[in-house]
């Protein structure tokens, strides 16, 4: 069966794929660069080349001078040096991806001339991530198909029978070979570690552009470590709790905030036959997941049509692929091939982590029986999925430390950018962050959907207001609300 669902929680609307190897080392209080070998697929070729180095850094900072682990970097220097202000450490999101590569992939995609002069962008694997040390939960493939999402509980006998799976991951998570990495690897160790690399790299204070994921990490980095923090822009917000309960569980909001855009796609779109209204496309979507349920088309089931459905709708430049699987489904056809994720253990290892690692869930097979029962009538479209059962609720209780608190303390240097309809980090979320943070923070909305603002959208108000913060520093005197724009 094709049951992955991953629901894109990783990654922003870009694909990172430029993974360096055999990195030259570093020592505590310098860089020394290195070329990057692997450095990208050939269609990537394109992407300006990256330098890469490691760093060591405490496994617990609790003892500084104990066991060690590497933290891999990259680095686009700027081209500029009389321009140059400082470094711009960038994060695609996650958590459990991979981020070398994406200076290059922001580079690629549009950002800024003049932020590329006035930074070095660094990048970087998170701890337990791709080339920096790495956890393992010794998934099997079958367990790496089912994806790390549960499938649609449409009963709470379904949410009982999907327990023993949760809690079989969360046990091999707990025994692996890197189980001693589990109490530490967090967000705020992560953040941690990003101090580190400003301080290896000789600088004073940090610039970070993050997403998805990475709004959190920087929002608990900026939280930490305040007086260091220098132009902060978090894009596509979570909410102040990261990825905890609730904010598994918006993923089903974002999926209805960001379906009629679909809708009104395929709606306008006769050639597919999804519908002539978005009305009729979206009755098009509750029949397609009944019917795949019981019947699948050569083993694409309704969990994989529910989870690509939710991926793809990360971008617009998705919305045929979405339509054509559609289509294929509905005429019993195999559909056309989506790309797989690359990685799958590493990444569903690291993520589980982090995220049953920052904050504890609910330990009770009954509360995710009620979450689901709210969540199936509130948000049918994913709701019985992302509130079902997981590998957190069976999560050894080992914390070293409660999370961070998201506040209004410190310097008022963060910027967020948001559209208004995005699926993995709904606009409530980023509201709710918006709040914690109070004077601290100025938020920029976008009228469009997707998931990435910066500088991948097509909102020339919110870009040049990310821009203008990170190359002059000024933000909009108040919060800013942009008008929908044509799509590049």
């Amino acid at each position: 069966m094709h049951r992955t669902l991953s629901l894109a929680i990783a990654a922003t609307a870009v694909a990172v794929t430029a993974i360096p190897g055999g990195p030259v080392a570093a020592t505590p209080d310098s860089v020394q660069w290195g070329p990057c070998s692997e450095r990208a697929t050939p269609q990537k070729a394109a992407l300006p080349p990256l330098e890469c180095s490691t760093l060591k850094v405490p496994l617990d900072y609790r003892d500084p001078d104990g066991r060690q682990i590497e933290i891999a970097i990259s680095r686009l220097a700027s081209k500029v040096p009389s321009q140059r202000r400082g470094v711009l450490l960038t994060s695609p999101g996650g958590p459990g991806i991979t981020g070398l590569g994406y200076p290059a992939v922001l580079a690629g995609s549009g950002l800024p001339q003049e932020v590329l002069d006035s930074y070095d962008l660094i990048g970087f694997d998170p701890r337990g991530v791709g080339r920096s040390t790495p956890v393992t939960c010794d998934l099997t493939p079958e367990q790496q198909a089912r994806g790390n999402v549960p499938p649609y509980a449409h009963t709470a006998a379904d949410v009982a029978r999907e327990a023993p799976n949760a809690r079989a991951v969360a046990e091999q998570c707990a025994t692996s070979r890197t189980a001693w990495m589990l109490p530490h690897t967090t967000t705020a160790n992560t953040a941690r570690d990003m101090d580190r690399i400003r301080a290896a790299l000789g600088e004073p204070r940090l610039s970070y552009l993050g997403a998805s994921y990475g709004s959190y990490l920087g929002a608990v980095y900026t939280t930490m470590f305040p007086k260091r923090s220098d132009r902060i822009v978090l894009d596509s917000n979570l909410g102040p709790g990261g990825y905890d309960v609730t904010a598994m569980r918006l993923l089903a909001r974002g999926m209805e905030d960001r379906f009629p855009d679909f809708a009104a796609f395929a709606a306008a779109r006769p050639e597919y036959g999804l519908g002539a209204t978005p009305e009729r496309v979206k009755a098009k979507f509750f029949d397609l997941a009944e019917r795949l349920e019981t019947e699948p088309v050569q083993g694409f089931d309704a969990t994989w049509f529910r989870g690509v459905t939710f991926d793809r709708l990360y971008s617009d430049a998705d919305m045929p692929l979405v339509a054509r699987v559609w289509q294929a489904l509905d005429a019993g056809q195999a559909p056309p091939a989506t790309p797989a994720f690359p990685n799958m253990e590493n990444f569903m290892a690291a993520r589980f982590s982090v995220i049953c690692g920052d904050n504890r869930w609910p330990q009770t097979v009954r509360q995710y029986q009620r979450n689901v029962a709210v969540d199936r009538l509130k948000y049918p479209m994913l709701g019985g999925a992302t509130a079902g059962i997981g590998p957190c609720a069976f999560w050894p209780d080992e914390r070293v430390e409660p999370p961070v608190r998201i506040g209004h303390r410190g310097p008022s240097n963060v910027l967020m950018v948001q559209n208004e309809r995005d699926p993995g980090t709904p606009l409530a979320g980023a509201q709710k962050l918006r709040r914690a943070f109070g004077k601290r923070a100025t938020l920029v909305t976008a009228d469009q959907g997707g998931h990435g603002v910066y500088p991948f959208g097509p909102s020339a108000c919110a870009n040049d207001a990310a821009t203008a913060f990170l190359t002059t520093g000024r933000r909009p005197s108040q919060d800013l609300a942009c008008a929908a724009e044509p799509s590049k």
